[in-house]
């Protein structure tokens, strides 16, 4: 990229280097929505794909699981290696493992096959998510990064809330199959290559006697994944009160202790514990956790919501979330190019906090019954609401650390909006199977019919099973939603404790004498 778009520092960039960032940016945003595409694409085909697999219900949640706990599992250490090298190799290289993981997807045989290339492919769905921010932070100054955090929120949340409907058109269309849901995404991700290689230019910055905390690396993806396989099996495979639970739990908070001890003493840890004591960067890192758990539980639950509930097909149920897709492109657009114009973030991160508690809110009072106007109204605000914290949570943390720092700050702020993700699929997802089984066994049993404990295949047997569940169904969404609306709570007082700041127009705090970037690289 030339020396203009690199190292302006004009907070009114012409339209030609506004034309030639985008140039450069399409092929990363490309990647971002075909990587977050395939997190939800499968959601609304996961009952033919179990099915097609021989898997069971433990299998069906983990196909999900497995993608979202890698994802979030790697995202930091792709952000530290992005401070020590160069940010497109390692982009491409993410890029590369998401394929592979893609391929290996479409392919699968068996549940357990499927679940090992999904966990693969998060992998590299981490590192694209991480690096697309990262690398956008390095090519433009918070101030003019506005407008483009707004584009790049359109791309992640459009991508994640759209991916049910996609799926659903893939499952109902019956000359494509269920595979084509992983194989939609392999010409997508080579045209993203084939981009990135010909427009994204950065200039490098060479660092002498790098070292990795590998340790430290190892200890945070173990910690994290062991509370989040706990997270998945707890109340189902066994109870809360138990060895297993006490094994798990203590093995996990005992590895994220050492990770914090190991990261203490490193002298390039993976996630900076003076970037995370920061205040604005522990608000974020709140928030990030609240908008996470509603973006991924609005995607994965509604579908099945409309599905199970209402009786309506895959593709009718994609189509149902178009009102949550129109207020995060249109909110994400607006409130960035507001951001842009006037330096002020805070309002727009408050106003976006308050609309998504609003909309969950609306959603956690619905059943089986609620009229769609109200369904709509309420999931227009869920999604203006994502649209306008998505990437700002972000974006408030990239503008209070030097530019050398930016990808440890940023990965650290995706990695919790991953977890927050990955604990809300599970959680939610085990709050809704044990409250539409106790629901659906109740029922029946006050009805006088048997097999109580297989509700959900007894629905397409029994016009009786099926009204039970189809309500069940619907009271149970509507909790884990009210759950939902309690962690925006906290993105609500997160957003309000921010300090009010002028985004800088310029890329980094400061220019370090000793690490001048090198000529712009290919």
């Amino acid at each position: 990229m030339s020396a203009a778009v690199n190292e302006s520092s004009s907070t009114d960039a012409t339209p030609t280097s506004r034309r030639q960032v985008l140039k450069a940016l399409s092929g990363l945003f490309i990647a971002l929505f075909v990587s977050t595409l395939s997190s939800t694409v499968v959601s609304s085909a996961l009952p033919k794909i179990i099915g097609a697999v021989h898997g069971s219900q433990t299998q069906y949640t983990w196909v999900v699981t497995a993608t979202l706990l890698t994802t979030t599992a790697t995202t930091p250490i792709w952000g530290k290696l992005a401070d020590l090298f160069s940010k497109k190799t390692l982009v491409q290289a993410a890029i590369a493992i998401f394929v592979l993981g893609t391929l290996a997807c479409g392919i699968s045989q068996t549940a357990g096959q499927l679940i090992a290339a999904r966990a693969l492919q998060g992998v590299g769905v981490g590192g694209v998510q991480a690096l697309v921010q990262i690398t956008l932070a390095a090519m433009i100054p918070p101030r003019e990064r506005g407008r483009y955090s707004g584009y790049l929120s359109s791309v992640t949340a459009t991508s994640t809330i759209g991916g049910p409907l996609l799926g659903g058109v893939i499952v109902d269309t019956s000359w494509l199959g269920w595979r084509w849901c992983f194989f939609i995404g392999l010409p997508i991700a080579a045209v993203a290559l084939f981009m990135l290689q010909r427009t994204l230019k950065l200039p490098l910055v060479r660092r002498e006697n790098v070292k990795i905390d590998y340790l430290g690396a190892t200890l945070i993806a173990a910690g994290v994944s062991v509370l989040l396989i706990w997270v998945s099996f707890v109340d189902n495979s066994f109870a809360w009160a138990s060895w297993q639970t006490a094994v798990m739990v203590g093995g996990g908070l005992a590895l994220i202790a050492a990770a914090v001890w190991v990261e203490s003493r490193a002298s390039e840890p993976v996630v900076p514990l003076a970037i995370v004591k920061q205040y604005t960067t522990a608000l974020a890192i709140v928030g990030s956790l609240s908008v996470g758990t509603a973006m991924f539980g609005a995607a994965v639950f509604l579908s099945q919501y409309f599905q199970v509930s209402r009786g309506h097909s895959p593709t009718e149920a994609g189509l149902m979330t178009i009102p949550m897709m129109a207020g995060i492109l249109v909110a994400s657009t607006v409130a960035g190019r507001l951001i842009s114009r006037t330096g002020k973030i805070k309002p727009f991160v408050i106003v976006g906090a308050c609309l998504l508690l609003v909309g969950l809110a609306g959603l956690g009072t619905i059943d089986d019954k609620t009229p769609m106007v109200f369904l709509s109204a309420s999931m227009l605000c869920v999604g203006m609401g994502v649209g306008m914290t998505l990437q700002n949570f972000v974006l408030v943390v990239q503008n209070a650390v030097p530019l050398k720092d930016v990808g440890a700050a940023s990965s650290t702020v995706s990695f919790f909006r991953s977890l927050g993700g990955t604990i809300g699929v599970s959680v939610l997802g085990a709050v809704l199977a044990r409250h539409v089984q106790d629901q659906v066994a109740r029922e029946m049993a006050s009805a006088g019919l048997s097999g109580g404990g297989g509700a959900v295949d007894g629905a397409a047997q029994s016009p009786a099973v099926q009204e039970i569940t189809r309500v069940a169904y619907g009271d149970a969404t509507a909790q884990i939603f009210l759950l939902s609306a309690a962690a925006a709570v906290l993105a609500v007082v997160a957003a309000v404790l921010l300090k009010p700041v002028s985004l800088r127009s310029s890329l980094d705090l400061h220019r370090p004498s000793a690490e001048k970037p090198t000529k712009a690289i290919g």
